[in-house]
């Protein structure tokens, strides 16, 4: 069995917890373990947060204002993608993937060990086993990555 949902939602501070207790609340019914729900939940919140702050215009009445999450398990692996309407990736070509345990290429100055901000693209490639970072030319960025799950023992989805 799989599950799939998908989201629209507005470019608001609210719809990041929203879409995490989502994600949560699904992993947890699927009998997902505990641990890989919370790191794919802290990915999540970190794209999501990503979209709300540069994903399109800040007219609430315009269609950039909202931004798509869609989440996927299937199987041993749960895909999330979370896309806007923004100006996209400052990347010379349309993407770049990153596996687990790669460095980060995203070109964004270093986060100061002080800073609020800055690391939430690099946070989500050390969460997800493999990442995927791409611009949509006129249409804005997606943000994607893939996790292995492990389950529960009375997990209602378990792949045997």
């Amino acid at each position: 069995m799989s599950i799939w949902w998908s989201l629209h939602l507005r470019r608001e501070a609210a719809s990041v917890p929203l879409a995490r207790r989502l994600l949560l609340g699904t992993m947890e019914t699927a009998g997902v373990d505990p641990d890989v729900s919370y790191e794919l939940s802290v990915a999540l919140g970190e794209a999501c947060a990503n979209a709300v702050e540069h994903g399109g215009g800040q007219d609430s009445g315009d269609a950039s204002a909202a931004y798509r999450v869609t989440a996927y398990l299937d199987g041993e692996k749960c895909r999330i993608e979370v896309a806007d309407s923004g100006p996209g990736f400052p990347v010379p070509d349309s993407g770049f993937a990153v596996r687990h345990g790669e460095q980060c290429p995203y070109s964004v100055p270093q986060a100061s060990p002080t800073a609020e901000s800055g690391r939430g693209l690099c946070l989500i490639e050390q969460l997800a086993d493999h990442v995927d970072f791409r611009n949509r030319p006129g249409h804005g960025a997606v943000v994607s990555f893939d996790k292995i799950l492990k389950w529960r023992e009375n997990a209602l989805l378990k792949v045997s």
